[in-house]
């Protein structure tokens, strides 16, 4: 979807960190209208940070928006720290932000990684969620990451695989996730740095149906603090029981949710959204014909867009 196309850009309202352990201290910012409905945008990754862009999905004279980096990422701090660093605390994270915040209850928007954090937070506070719009849904399931890091992908572009993996050597090449998690998180900077670079940039490259060099650019912008996080979360099965959102998506049955998702999303297979949505039954599924994994294909944003323009219909 083209930018015009998006509600003008606008300017944080109010900013600030907020202190969520001895360590962490994560940024957050609130724009659009102090009245509207409140609606919590939970960016992707982990590790990936939000950005202005995300605002310009919601009419800011009818939504009070909040945006916030995730601990380790964006402007939170300390940048790509990993101590006291799961999704446990991430949780916790969001649920201290809304009481700093003094919102009652409030909508979530996420996607990817992000629709892992919402719908968590939600099973966990299930009082203080309104409505969810998911978008490129990822359970966290073990066959979810092997698909994207070990076996599945890897047939689908196999010529962006052998970039990403050619520095690894023959005999660990049974294991990637392990074998770029001992290299991200060993001691030479300068591989480090490498692989954080090639982790990143696989991701983007498999982000969209048609190449794009600006969602490229994006994810090597935050390579640092993505891949870090990412493998440090993924090499741990993202600090959850296996499985444990369908498990658990009971607790949020009264929850009003729309489901988007491409139906060539190379990232998290479609497979995930239709799981998600015969376990939830107050969810609707909405399948872009068109698109891949990024909110940037036009089909998921023109939906996105959609959706919050519309959004009596969705929300109350």
């Amino acid at each position: 979807m083209k930018e015009k196309n998006l509600f003008p850009s606008i300017e944080p309202r109010e900013k600030g960190f907020l202190q969520v352990s001895k360590i962490h201290s994560i940024y957050w910012e609130r724009s659009g209208n102090p009245k509207g409905k409140k609606i919590l945008v939970i960016h992707g990754g982990p590790g990936g940070g939000s950005q202005p862009r995300y605002r310009r999905y919601f009419n800011p004279e009818k939504f009070d928006i909040v945006q916030f980096d995730q601990r380790g990422c964006g402007s939170s701090r300390p940048f790509s720290e990993l101590r006291e660093n799961t999704t446990g605390d991430l949780v916790n994270d969001i649920e201290k932000l809304r009481i700093d915040l003094n919102i009652d209850s409030w909508h979530l928007f996420g996607g990817s990684w992000g629709s892992t954090l919402a719908l968590i937070y939600a099973i966990k506070n299930p009082s203080k969620v309104k409505s969810m719009t998911l978008r490129g849904i990822f359970l966290c399931r073990s066959q979810d990451i092997q698909w994207f890091y070990q076996k599945g992908a890897d047939s689908i572009y196999p010529e962006y695989w052998i970039e990403f993996i050619d520095k690894i050597p023959s005999n660990e090449r049974t294991n990637i996730l392990e074998a770029f998690h001992k290299r991200i998180h060993g001691t030479d900077k300068n591989i480090s740095d490498e692989m954080c670079k090639r982790w990143a940039i696989w991701e983007g490259k498999c982000s969209t149906l048609y190449p794009s060099p600006m969602v490229i650019d994006q994810f090597d912008k935050c390579s640092i603090s993505l891949s870090k996080i990412e493998t440090h979360f993924f090499y741990n099965n993202c600090f959850i029981d296996e499985n444990e959102i369908i498990k658990n998506v009971h607790k949020i049955e009264n929850i009003k949710c729309e489901i988007i998702h491409g139906r060539y999303d190379i990232v998290c297979p479609f497979q995930q959204a239709y799981d998600l949505n015969k376990a939830y039954v107050k969810s609707k599924m909405n399948i872009i014909e068109d698109a891949g994994h990024s909110l940037l294909e036009p089909g998921i944003s023109k939906k996105v867009l959609e959706i919050f323009t519309n959004h009596e219909n969705l929300i109350t």
